[in-house]
């Protein structure tokens, strides 16, 4: 397995940080942990988000459909940080 991190500090001032792991292709997310500074509520949904990512395929298009599918739900909500932050870090961390 590959393990790579990467953090962004949002607009605002809020810190969102990944650690992803990835197969040996870096093809498939393996597990994925988001920390951070940021505020969701419920706390565990943070959770549900990982658990939808674990498995998914590398693929940029798939991330986001996954990211925008979890933020659509009207009970989550967040401040700090929004969808296209977590895409964004998650991509750079699978970046390298």
């Amino acid at each position: 397995m590959l393990k790579n991190k990467a953090e962004k500090k949002v607009p605002g001032g809020k810190l969102l940080r990944v650690t992803v792991e990835t197969d040996e292709s870096m093809s498939k997310i393996v597990n994925i942990m988001f920390t951070g500074d940021f505020y969701m509520h419920p706390e565990e949904e943070i959770h549900t988000l990982e658990n939808m990512l674990n498995g998914a395929q590398n693929d940029e298009n798939k991330l986001r459909e996954i990211i925008t599918k979890f933020f659509e739900n009207e009970m989550i909500q967040i401040l700090g940080a929004g969808p296209e932050d977590f895409l964004d870090i998650l991509l750079t961390a699978l970046r390298g």
